[in-house]
């Protein structure tokens, strides 16, 4: 029997059931439904809804304990990831760029240096938790408050909110997986791995992370990399203003270096007062120590500070090297952490540039010069010159730009000749001109004419009607075979698709072998080394080795080791005989100027048509180095008319002028190759190997046979011993010294442009022609530098006297 119910008053029935309290316990209600007893009409009893309120306390009950399962669950699955587990961008790091000693000289790329947390002090720390996580030292890796507000203001859809604490951050900016898009599922996960690291790792690891991975801006990431960028200091010796100033920009970084950039430090110094005002809850003895700091403006951003000055240039060929050989890309040295080794002496590159910028401070901008200087034992190039400021100037013009190589291309003719079983005492007439075949008649420096002559006199005086026909008797391809071989006319492969000297070889003829092809520092200073070097060839390269930092171990392992092959171009034999008449042109020659006492040199000089390029190239057994110099001024694309420039830029006096373009003009005082450059070669030689060792040449070999071309002169007769000779200057019965004979005009200007060598400008004061000898000059060899060079009012250059004394230059 149910229990004892009260009895309500009946309501019209159907068929007299349920009356009285039997039957289902209630009453019909009138209309076929039963109603519970003792309710009144048209009133719900509070009876009723019992049974629905203990369904709903057990349902949430169930509810709750599955919700709490599935996050237990899920807690439980969840894979806290490893430090291996890391995001490449978290702790990518720039790349670091050394001397050949181990110094840096630069970096580039992210900037970030990884730092022990007990090395950064506990004001910078307090300052980052103050800015964004005030309670991280207590809460449990997440903040209850902001998850909740987050997720409403995202469902609402009213703004996408965070809500992470300093944890969650660490975890979404390190772990793989965590990716930055803004989504319910990342935070979920993002959640659980941020409880979990909390419980597993200490708070300072999970700070130290936190701050060697958090973007402050200006490409610097991690607070020891801010710390240096913003306030030129390490992170250990910041301030605590300058901490809460870093803390402070974590927070839009992007937005405050736009703001910082345009001269606005409103944000910032509110980003400021807000840390001011929250590190007190961190620690309230900060109160009294920050209420009167200032606000600390950061020091100036470095806009690209890397490429500034030498250093620029020194990057830019580096980078094009791996990219090229290596295939390290530019972007991959940007966080990849790689640490290259570079063959840059600190000493060879100070020497290149104090050489240069000294001997050219006269002139104005439109006058370049570029300097390579090659380790000839295995190509390394130790340092070179190619401009002040690669971020006002960006022709790396050691190594870019190609010019006429004129007569300092007649070494690898007389490598062919000498290569070839011919003798360096070889006859061959000096007759000007000289005529070969499908070639432009080809005339001496100022038309000169030299009878008999021997291969140590024609290349000391640069004879060039001799390289001429020694280059019909070897063949032209022999000579671009070895001139190839040692690396010579690979640049112009940019513009003209196919090497220079095979160019050169084409359409300029026999004028290849007084140098048409076209050349750069670098390649003339590495060709040289082949003379240098015993006949063997190194290719030219600026990277000695490469390392990346190993983020398993922390160390640096090695990725790449130079490439050192060698080729042998000409012998030995050939090699010595080849650098003994270059002694001769340094120590007699268009090149004396170039005279290091007692350090012996060799070397060849170069002038092409009107002065245009002017070249010395020489070496020592240990260095060998080339100097070029060339003058660009602007024109009008169109017309090509002459534009006026500024003398400090060389560019456009109009700087709204775009359609323009750089045309070679000859250069002032009409140098020649054994003025200025050489100059400058024997500045920077002396400076370069003062500390090095003199070490000697070869002897000369005579290897060959005598290939005479020109009839062997008579016996000079035996002077009386009574009569005054000079030794080594016979009559001029063998064209030494020598005579005018059958003397032509001077030519014009060759139409296609390549290099003549035909005759002396006007006013050319070191052209062979003018030059004096060193008896006219009246001075014996004293081994000692060039004089300084004297400039009367009119502003024309004179000649610089060499250590012979004589006026050096070649045409």
């Amino acid at each position: 029997m149910g229990p004892d119910r009260p009895e309500g008053p009946r309501g019209p029935g159907r068929g007299g059931r349920g009356r009285g309290g039997g039957g289902r316990g209630g009453d019909d209600d009138g209309r076929g439904r039963r109603r519970s007893s003792g309710d009144e009409p048209g009133k719900k009893s509070w009876k009723r809804f019992i049974p629905s309120w203990k369904i709903l306390m057990a349902g949430s009950a169930v509810i709750a304990a599955g919700v709490f399962g599935m996050i237990a669950i899920a807690y439980a699955n969840t894979t806290l990831p490893t430090e291996k587990d890391y995001q490449e961008s978290a702790v990518a790091q720039g790349s670091v760029f050394q001397y050949a000693s181990g110094k840096t000289f630069a970096k580039i790329g992210t900037k970030r240096t990884i730092v022990k947390i007990s090395d950064v002090p506990k004001h910078v720390q307090d300052a980052v938790i103050a800015a964004e996580n005030d309670t991280f030292r207590q809460d449990v890796g997440i903040s209850i408050p902001s998850i909740a507000r987050s997720v409403w203001m995202t469902v609402t859809g009213q703004q996408l909110q965070g809500g992470s604490t300093i944890t969650q951050q660490m975890a979404r900016n390190y772990f793989e997986g965590l990716s930055r898009e803004v989504a319910i599922k990342r935070k979920v996960k993002e959640i659980f791995v941020a409880i979990k690291l909390d419980r597993e790792w200490d708070k300072d690891k999970i700070l130290e992370y936190y701050l060697n991975t958090i973007p402050f801006g200006r490409n610097t990431y991690g607070i020891e990399a801010a710390a240096r960028d913003f306030f030129r200091k390490g992170v250990k010796d910041l301030t605590i203003a300058e901490g809460m100033y870093l803390a402070g920009r974590i927070q839009r970084p992007g937005d405050f270096d736009r703001y910082e950039s345009q001269g606005k430090y409103a944000a910032t110094m509110e980003r400021f007062e807000y840390v001011r005002g929250q590190i007190p809850k961190v620690d309230p003895a900060y109160a009294a120590q920050v209420a009167n700091l200032k606000f600390p403006k950061p020091k100036k951003r470095r806009i690209a500070e890397e490429y500034s000055g030498a250093e620029g240039y020194m990057l830019n060929i580096v980078q094009r090297e791996l990219e090229k050989d290596y295939g390290i890309t530019k972007d991959e040295l940007q966080g990849g952490g790689y640490i290259i080794k570079t063959s840059f002496d600190p000493a060879v590159m100070t020497a290149a540039k104090r050489a240069v910028e000294s001997r050219t401070q006269a002139f104005d901008a439109t006058v370049h010069t570029s300097l390579a200087a090659v380790d000839p034992r295995n190509g390394r190039v130790a340092g070179f010159y190619s401009g002040r400021d690669f971020l006002r100037d960006y022709n790396n013009r050691a190594f870019d730009a190609a010019k006429q190589a004129a007569s300092a291309f007649k070494p690898y003719v007389l490598a062919a000749w000498l290569n070839s079983d011919r003798a360096l005492s070889s006859l061959i007439s000096g007759k000007s001109p000289y005529k070969a075949k499908g070639t432009n008649a080809i005339a001496n420096a100022g038309g000169t004419s030299f009878g008999t002559i021997d291969l140590v006199k024609a290349t000391a005086q640069s004879v060039n009607t001799v390289f001429v026909q020694m280059g019909e008797k070897v063949g032209l391809d022999a000579v671009a075979e070895i001139a190839k071989k040692a690396g010579v006319g690979e640049r112009a492969k940019a513009t003209l698709k196919e090497n220079s000297v095979d160019w050169a070889v084409k359409n300029h003829g026999y004028a290849t072998t007084i140098g048409s092809a076209t050349v750069t520092a670098v390649e003339q200073a590495n060709g040289y080394g082949i003379f240098a070097n015993g006949g063997k060839h190194f290719d030219w390269h600026t990277v000695v080795e490469v390392k990346q930092r190993d983020r398993d171990t922390g160390g640096n392992r090695l990725v790449f080791k130079e490439r050192l092959k060698s080729l042998d171009v000409i012998s030995a034999e050939a090699a010595a005989d080849a650098t003994y008449a270059m002694t001769r042109v340094v120590l007699g020659g268009t090149g004396s100027a170039a005279n290091l006492g007692a350090r012996p040199v060799a070397g060849k000089t170069g002038t092409n048509n009107e002065s245009k390029d002017a070249w010395f190239v020489g070496y020592a057994p240990q260095l060998s180095a080339a100097v070029g110099m060339y003058r660009e001024v602007p024109a009008d694309a169109k017309t090509g008319k002459r534009l006026p420039y500024n003398p400090k830029t060389g560019r456009p006096l109009n700087k709204r002028k775009k359609n323009y373009v750089m045309v070679e003009e000859p250069l002032p005082g009409a140098i020649g190759g054994g003025g200025v450059p050489t100059q400058i070669w024997h500045d920077f030689m002396a400076e370069a190997l003062k500390d090095a060792e003199i070490e000697q040449f070869p002897p000369r070999a005579n290897v060959g046979t005598p290939d005479n071309m020109a009839p062997v002169p008579p016996p000079t007769p035996t002077p009386d011993p009574e009569e005054s000779m000079e030794p080594d200057d016979p009559t001029g019965e063998d064209g030494w010294p020598p005579v005018e004979e059958d003397q032509m005009p001077q030519d014009p200007p060759q139409e296609d442009g390549y290099p003549d060598d035909s005759g002396c400008a006007e006013n050319d004061l070191f052209c062979d022609a003018n030059a004096q000898t060193p008896e006219e000059s009246g001075s014996a060899g004293d081994g000692g530098g060039p004089g300084e060079r004297d400039r009367p009012p009119s502003g024309q250059m004179m000649p610089s006297t060499g250590p012979s004394g004589r006026s050096g230059g070649d045409r």
